[in-house]
């Protein structure tokens, strides 16, 4: 899988090992930054992230901050952005099967590297059901579209 990554200084510990094992993986994954942890501001990464993967350019977006809910918030500001944090395997499973996450937000600090991999795992692999979900979604972009004018 084509994916992008990029987090704030809090995240970048965390994200320079958890883009080693998705390349392990072997998904192509692009790094937007930050590349140290030297103080970053999240809506920077958050941003680049987002763009790309609603351009086409990447099939999914993984971020990264301190906890995960900077950057998600940033994120979807985007328009067509689906940003949504993962603290355990059943969020990371429901934000890709209900919700089509598009770009996967991890908390570095948070949870730990081990658990990251499983969550990251299970989100790459788990497939939109569509479906009633399709129709919320489209609720969703409603709202996006009445308020991006």
């Amino acid at each position: 899988m084509k994916l992008v990554i990029g987090s704030d200084h809090g995240g970048f510990p965390m994200k320079e090992k958890l883009k080693k094992f998705l390349q392990g993986l072997g998904h192509e994954v692009t790094d937007f930054g930050c590349y140290s942890t030297e103080s970053a501001d999240y809506p920077d990464p958050a941003l680049l992230v987002a763009e790309a993967v609603v351009s086409g350019q990447f099939e999914k977006g993984i971020l990264l901050d301190g906890f995960g809910g900077a950057v998600a918030f940033a994120a979807n500001k985007v328009p067509g952005a689906r940003a949504v944090c993962a603290y355990d395997l059943i969020s990371a499973e429901f934000a890709a099967a209900h919700e089509n996450c598009n770009v996967l937000c991890l908390g570095g600090k948070t949870i730990g590297e081990l658990t990251l991999q499983k969550i990251l795992q299970v989100f790459l692999a788990t497939k939109f059901e569509g479906a009633r979900h399709q129709k919320r979604l489209d609720k969703v972009t409603a709202i996006e579209r009445k308020y991006s004018k």
